[in-house]
């Protein structure tokens, strides 16, 4: 489906000496880029099958206000390009495995779209003395099957059955059947008491290619992120029916303005 931080000890970086790097986590070169030199820091996760670049809407942005990382996954962007099946908590392992050869000690604030959502839930549980805060655009979620069935089960079932074999075609089917598949559901809300932001779009369409993005299927989408950040003692949801799925491209300055929200609440819990 089409729906689809920490201060470096060792490295300063600044604005003007931003530029894209590779570096070798495990077996696999990693394309990334860091920038800005706040005494935060922002970790970057993109969507399935997509490079660093998903984020020029907001990076240079974000790294106005923190030091901030963005990377290309394995088999994305200028990445090692291998045909392998990855897990969201494979490429959690990666992510963790990053930020120790870049040497960031800290805790980071994690902000991810789509797919990226699925992999910063399985960081946040996997690794939760990495992670201070979690801000999630329109991510993925092992209910999107649950919301084209509520709606109609037996169409539901058509388009579920069509969208797997157009991901496989595409080679999405890794990411997608990932997450998919969780069953038992994960019990992410066990994830650790940080901040918690999702941005999800309820944007409606004249045109709906599937029951997901019917009106209804809007709304039960809403309710789901709106109930599962309720989960969190500091959890927040923000609906948006200006943006689509691309919530950075759409609505660059809402994300500006979440993220500075929870810089700010962590600037006063410790404080505290």
């Amino acid at each position: 489906m089409k729906v689809v931080v920490s201060i470096f000890a060792a490295l300063s970086f600044t604005l003007g000496a931003s530029q894209s790097q590779f570096i070798n986590v495990n077996e696999f070169e990693l394309e990334y880029e860091i920038a800005g030199n706040g005494k935060h820091t922002v970790l970057l996760e993109a969507g399935a099958s997509s490079a660093m670049t998903d984020w020029d809407p907001v990076f240079s942005q974000i790294a106005e206000q923190a030091t901030v990382i963005r990377y290309s996954r394995v088999g994305n962007g200028n990445s090692t390009q291998v045909k392998r099946h990855f897990t969201s908590r494979d490429y959690a392992d990666y992510a963790s495995e990053l930020l120790d050869k870049l040497q960031v000690a800290k805790p980071v604030i994690l902000v991810a779209h789509s797919y990226g959502g699925s992999i910063a839930r399985d960081f946040a549980a996997a690794y939760p003395d990495k992670v201070k805060a979690l801000l999630m655009l329109d991510p993925s979620s092992e209910h999107d099957v649950d919301v084209l069935r509520a709606i109609d089960l037996e169409q539901g079932n058509k388009e579920i059955a069509a969208i797997k074999l157009d991901d496989m075609k595409n080679g999405m089917s890794n990411n997608y059947l990932d997450f998919w598949s969780k069953r038992p559901l994960p019990d992410y809300p066990k994830i650790k008491d940080m901040p918690v932001t999702v941005i999800a779009s309820v944007k409606k369409t004249e045109n709906p290619a599937n029951l997901f993005f019917t009106d209804q299927g809007r709304k039960l989408w809403g309710e789901h992120w709106h109930n599962w950040a309720a989960d969190f003692p500091q959890g927040r949801a923000v609906l948006t029916d200006k943006s689509g799925h691309f919530v950075q491209f759409d609505e660059p300055n809402l994300v500006l303005t979440e993220l500075q929200r929870l810089i700010t609440k962590l600037n006063k819990t410790k404080h505290k």
